[in-house]
């Protein structure tokens, strides 16, 4: 591996993996799927090779959600299994919940707001997410506010009661 990728490899790998764990909801996944964009980084040798990796990172897993999107369309659902008893703690019944409802919220962003946001979550500077988006970087800060605002208001109406702030 060449030296210069193998600083980004050490400057980038972990935030490449929250990144596509956003996007997967599979740490392990996650993991692979980075590992995957960093090989395919040394075939490719591209110039800007951080920005490189979360554009092909980016790829992957939407062609991965459109494999898993036709695979479920090829299964019959089984009749519903009977319930389980409850063993598991209502802590992590509710550690559940939340990240279900995080899931919920970043799916009704748009597409453009979600990338915006799991982009600037994973590290990528405002000249980085512009250059993957298209979008101009003097609108990188209000698309980001934006897409917050957004994530908190669809998070609160998937929740009853509280306000996350409040709770």
């Amino acid at each position: 591996m060449p030296q210069d990728l193998a600083e980004v490899y050490r400057t980038t790998y972990r935030a490449l993996v929250r990144f596509l764990y956003r996007k997967v909801w599979d740490a392990e996944r996650a993991e692979d799927l980075a590992q995957e964009a960093f090989v395919r980084a040394v075939v490719h040798k591209p110039d800007n090779a951080r920005g490189w990796l979360f554009i092909v990172a980016a790829n992957m897993a939407r062609d991965e959600a459109r494999r898993a999107a036709r695979e479920r369309r090829h299964l019959t659902l089984l009749t519903a299994e009977p319930q389980e008893s409850r063993s598991a703690t209502d802590e992590a019944l509710d550690v559940e919940s939340d990240r279900a409802r995080v899931r919920a919220a970043l799916d009704e962003l748009s597409p453009r707001d979600r990338e915006v946001l799991l982009l600037w979550d994973a590290g990528l500077s405002y000249e980085e997410i512009a250059a993957q988006t298209g979008l101009a970087r003097g609108a990188i800060g209000t698309t980001l506010s934006r897409a917050r605002r957004r994530l908190v208001q669809a998070y609160e109406a998937g929740k009853p009661g509280e306000h996350v702030a409040r709770g």
